[in-house]
Order: C-alpha cells, then sequence, then structure tokens
C-alpha cells in the first residue's frame, strides 16, 4: 500500500485516499502554568516518543472542565491546559507532520475563532470543532456558528467532527448527526474513547447503511483507544461518558495488570473494528489517546500506536 509522502502531503490528501486507514495519536498541551522553559523540553520529549510510529496527524486536544455535563465529583482535578493552537505554534516546530487541533468552539469569540481559522495552513494544520459539553453551558460561539466560520474563512481548512458511539446507543440516531455535519463540510470524524465494541459497529452500521440509501460517500470513521491503567483512570474515563461494559469493568477490577488486560482489549476492539469496517467499505482509521501524567501509561499508548501501525500493514 502506497503512502504519501510524510514529510508533504497533508491530511486532505491522506483522507482522499479511501483504501488507507488513518492513523493519529492524540494528547493534551501541556498545564498552562507550566514554567516557559520547560514547554520546549516537553515538546522536544513528544516529537521524539513519536519518532517511528508513521503517524497521518497528530491531535491535540482542547480541554474544558465539563462539570456542567457531569455533576458528580470529578476522579481527577480539573487543570488548565495551554491552548492547544499556542502548544503547536510556539512549541512543536520540529514536528514535521499533520496535527490536528481541536477546538472547544465555546470558549472563543467568533472574530477570534474565524481569524484563527483563516491562518491555518491546510497543509499542515486540520481542525475538529466541538460543541458545548452541555446545552446549559453558557457559550460564546455555538457549533453551528462555528461551522458557518469555517465556511466563511474559506472552508480549505479540513475540518473534523466528534462522533458518539454512546450517544448512539440512546438514541440511534448519531449517524444523523455525522451525515449533517458531513454536509455542512466536515471529512472526517474522531470517536470518544472506545470500549462498547457493539455501540461503535451499531454507530458504523446505520451509518454505512444510511449513507448507501442516500447515494453519500461515507467519510472517514477514526475510532479513539485509550489504556487504562487503574481503577481511578477508569473512573474517569465513565465520568466522561465512555461506557464501559460490566464485564469489561469486572475484568479490569479483578486483574492482576489492569494496564495490560486493557491494552490486550484496545488491540482487540482495533482488529475486530477493522474487519468491521472493511467489510462494510466505510473508510475508518485509529486514535491512539494519550492523556495520562503517568509514565507507564504513556509508554504503552506509544507501543499500542506501533501495534496498530503494524496491524493495518499487514
Amino acid at each position: 500500500m502506497t503512502r504519501p509522502d510524510t514529510e508533504t502531503a497533508g491530511l486532505a490528501a491522506r483522507l482522499a485516499d479511501r483504501s488507507r486507514p488513518l492513523r493519529l495519536f492524540s494528547l493534551t498541551p501541556p498545564r498552562e502554568a507550566t514554567p516557559a522553559e520547560d514547554l520546549d523540553r516537553i515538546a522536544e520529549v513528544t516529537v521524539e516518543r513519536l519518532h517511528g510510529l508513521d503517524l497521518d496527524a497528530l491531535v491535540l486536544y482542547d480541554i474544558e472542565d465539563e462539570s456542567d455535563r457531569n455533576p458528580d465529583e470529578r476522579p481527577f482535578p480539573y487543570v488548565r491546559c495551554l491552548d492547544p493552537a499556542v502548544f503547536h505554534a510556539g512549541h512543536l516546530r520540529a514536528w514535521q507532520h499533520p496535527v490536528i487541533i481541536y477546538r472547544s468552539v465555546g470558549k472563543y469569540e467568533p472574530a477570534v475563532l474565524k481569524e484563527w481559522l483563516s491562518d491555518q495552513d491546510p497543509a499542515r494544520v486540520a481542525t475538529v470543532l466541538v460543541g458545548a459539553s452541555s446545552s446549559t453551558k453558557t457559550v460564546r460561539t455555538r457549533l453551528s456558528e462555528a461551522q458557518s466560520l469555517w465556511q466563511d474563512a474559506g472552508g480549505v481548512l479540513p475540518l473534523g467532527s466528534v462522533a458518539i458511539p454512546e450517544r448512539h446507543a440512546v438514541h440511534a440516531d448519531e449517524h444523523e448527526r455525522i451525515l449533517r455535519k458531513q454536509q455542512v463540510g466536515s471529512s472526517f470524524f474522531v470517536t470518544q474513547v472506545i470500549y462498547d465494541l457493539t455501540a461503535a459497529k451499531d454507530m458504523v452500521s446505520d451509518y454505512a447503511y444510511a449513507c448507501r440509501d442516500r447515494g453519500v460517500e461515507p467519510a472517514h470513521t477514526v475510532f479513539t483507544l485509550s489504556v487504562c491503567g487503574s481503577l481511578r483512570t477508569l473512573e474517569f474515563l465513565q465520568w466522561l461518558g465512555v461506557h464501559v461494559p460490566r464485564w469489561l469493568q469486572n475484568q479490569l477490577a479483578h486483574a492482576e495488570d489492569p494496564l495490560t488486560e486493557s491494552y490486550d482489549q484496545c488491540l482487540r476492539t482495533a482488529r475486530e473494528l477493522a474487519a468491521f469496517c472493511r467489510h462494510l467499505d466505510v473508510p475508518f482509521g485509529f486514535n491512539v489517546e494519550s492523556v495520562s501524567i503517568r509514565r507507564v501509561e504513556i509508554e504503552a499508548s506509544v507501543r499500542l500506536a506501533a501495534e496498530i501501525r503494524d496491524l493495518l500493514a499487514r
């Protein structure tokens, strides 16, 4: 399988190749309070760590509190992180591949968001626009407004959106949301962390057949995988809205090594979803998430990304 030159091909060129799965790796920027002299060092370590993974893009999340969505006590305290666009532009100069920068659009004034969208190089940067975490949250820009701003800015920056299998499991209409977002410009979709394989397959199946019925080519669906090294991490995933089936909760709770157990489950999920998407002729990919500060979980995420790289190359 021929891959575009990883130093020159923008994400749009990679998205145009429907036969080739996308490979992404995601992380959160450093804490906002990180001393300036440490930011370049963190960026350098990040680039070194990801060297050799043959990624299509690095994903930088735009973190919000989200306590408005879930009133339960947050398992880990919310810590403000550096704006991902600032971290990329100011410190990730050594990263030569595309970057997908999330924008939690409710945080930004429309003029600021439009200026940022207009200023980015589409060969180097793509974006995922994310709406408010709840309908009651006060926002500066709504998701629909942000999509219009993207169009006003020329609509050339590769645009992605979030897909949530858990929402599909409840309402059975996530594929309709995906199609509406695709209609206004989204060319790829990144899921919330996947531990409920059935919910993910249901969403992709409904999306695939809806596309066939309407004569629409499905966009890349990128499944996010994240290792879970402790019961507290598991609790945090569930606080974020990730559905972990009861049987898997039991597996992790009783495993001598929850990290290895979750790692193996992520690989099984990747194999099954890859086969399922190929069967349905839906372009797909995987996004390995690394948001933990624990070194053992960070290293496991990198190993997982390497193993998925080899799995998809077969």
